[in-house]
């Protein structure tokens, strides 16, 4: 493609022809893989409504969904049209990783950190290129965007995660004040939101394996042909994300809606009513919990959550801190920081993971998004912060925890055993001669000196059976002077060979030699 765009593009506008070519590119995987799903689920139904050209048209729908955009359900029983605004997050990872990779591409062979914004902008340009004729194909038909919608959300998603693939692949551009601050600020809060998410899915497994047998009945009451069961574990597989956030937003504190006012969470916050309404079977929802509450054993399960999510988070922070150098003040700064951006982070998935599915009781559905990026930041600033501090700390200790246990130990014992012990012939080892002979036993001189004990930093780590180290005695040292001191000689040196002169008559083994001296 490289080679194709050097041909015809100009000079000077190459790059940015390639930048565009990529965006286009991943416009076209992430169109074409749903649609080759899409039609195959169409070829084998045993009932299709439509052609082919109906079935794009829900794919092409699916799609703009996928990008955070809002649908329009026309074909009602009330005849009012009812709005889809819960985007299956599975569907949107899909058009990340293609973007990210389409960033990444692009920017190979470049160093240059004020590069990577406007390379971004040029892919997300060439990727929201497609996006306007998917749009236009959806109207008229059974399901078909929300222009407004599909204006907002899409370039917004699209130029987020292409700006943070580039500063991923070159780093932060020049103008930002502190760019390594930033960019472990991130790491720390991507980790810290990787965390949160990760215990709300293994929250809502944990809930599904409990109600295996109701999401088991509602999985064969949706359909009964092999296609249409696929169909719904599909639908279920691409929501499964989906699940995963809302345990993590009932984990963190605000829980989430189900419909008709309703709120599931583990206390009463935000004054909804704790009953949901009735809902149609489907898996996912029949794992639902019962309202708010449920006493000391759903909190604790609860707080899972917001533990992992801290304990990351302060990991990275501390981690980054120390091999940088950063001191206190730095490292909390930094943790405060990947405390906000988790928590915008958080709310940016709450956003997409919640959303109407209908009018009336299901005009609201899943977690609210201020409420739960509060709540990651609130959790990130409350915990982290004291917790990254205390890592540091710890992970900058000079001596080990057991090392610093026993040597304390081994100082007691011996410091305890020279108070009890008693010195042979001090009596009842009091007065002042006592003191002088305990004094003399330990310092190596007088009776009771071959019981000394060396005295190290660890003493206790002396090898067994070792010969113990005998003190200086005061004539040690001038023995030692005596013997290492030259005895005077009155003969008077020879000069160095080295010394002679060299001529051009002397050979020169006879010059290395010395035999040639006058």
């Amino acid at each position: 493609m490289r080679s194709l765009i050097q041909r015809f593009a100009p000079d000077g506008r190459i790059a940015r022809t390639r930048w565009l070519g990529e965006g286009l590119v991943a416009a076209g995987l992430g169109f074409g893989v749903p649609a080759v799903i899409g039609l195959v689920l169409w070829t084998t139904s045993p009932f299709p409504d439509s052609g082919a050209g109906g079935a794009l048209r829900v794919v092409a729908g699916l799609w703009l969904l996928a990008h955070g955009a809002e649908l329009v359900r026309a074909e009602t029983l009330s005849g009012i049209p009812a709005p889809i605004g819960l985007t299956p997050l599975l569907l949107t990872a899909l058009p990340c990783w293609l973007l990210h990779r389409a960033v990444r591409v692009a920017l190979i062979g470049e160093r240059d950190p004020a590069l990577g914004p406007r390379a971004a902008l040029w892919v997300s340009a060439g990727y929201l290129l497609p996006a306007v004729p998917a749009a236009l194909y959806t109207l008229g038909g059974p399901i078909s965007v929300h222009p407004p919608s599909a204006l907002l959300a899409m370039p917004l998603l699209t130029c987020a995660v292409a700006l943070a693939s580039a500063v991923s692949v070159l780093g932060w551009p020049a103008p930002w004040p502190d760019p390594y601050r930033l960019a472990a600020a991130g790491r720390a809060a991507v980790a810290g939101t990787a965390a949160v998410v990760g215990a709300g899915a293994l929250l809502a497994a944990g809930a599904l394996v409990l109600h295996a047998d109701a999401a088991q009945r509602t999985f064969g009451q949706l359909s009964g042909p092999w296609s249409g069961q696929i169909a719904v574990l599909l639908l279920g597989l691409a929501l499964a994300p989906n699940a995963a956030v809302w345990a993590a937003a009932y984990g963190l504190g605000p829980g989430f809606t189900l419909g008709a006012g309703s709120l599931l969470a583990p206390l009463p916050f935000g004054g909804g009513t704790g009953e949901g309404p009735r809902l149609p079977a489907f898996p996912l929802l029949a794992v639902a919990p019962g309202g708010t509450g449920g006493g000391w054993a759903v909190w604790a399960v609860a707080a899972v959550v917001p533990a992992a999510g801290i304990g990351v988070l302060a990991h990275f922070t501390a981690r980054g801190a120390v091999r940088s150098g950063s001191g206190p003040a730095a490292t909390a700064l930094t943790a405060l920081l990947a405390a906000v951006g988790c928590g915008v982070v958080l709310g940016g998935l709450a956003t997409l993971a919640g959303g109407p599915l209908g009018t009336a009781a299901l005009a609201e559905f899943g977690p609210d998004p201020l409420l739960t990026g509060a709540a990651g930041a609130a959790w990130g600033v409350v915990g982290g912060v004291p917790l990254a501090l205390a890592l540091r700390a710890w992970q900058l200790r000079t001596a080990g925890p057991w090392q610093l246990l026993t040597g304390r130990l081994w100082r007691w014992r011996e410091a305890r055993a020279e108070q009890l012990e008693p010195v042979p012939g001090a009596g009842k080892g009091r007065g002042p001669k006592a003191r002088r002979r305990r004094w003399d036993r330990t310092r190596g001189r007088g009776r009771g000196a071959d019981r000394a004990r060396p005295r190290g930093r660890w003493p206790g780590r002396r090898r067994k059976g070792g010969p113990d180290i005998e003190p200086l005695g005061p004539g040690t040292i001038s023995r030692l002077r005596r013997l290492l001191r030259p005895e005077p000689s009155g003969a008077a040196a020879e000069p160095p060979l080295s010394a002679v002169p060299r001529t051009p008559d002397v050979p020169f083994d006879q010059e290395t030699d010395g035999s040639a001296r006058p």
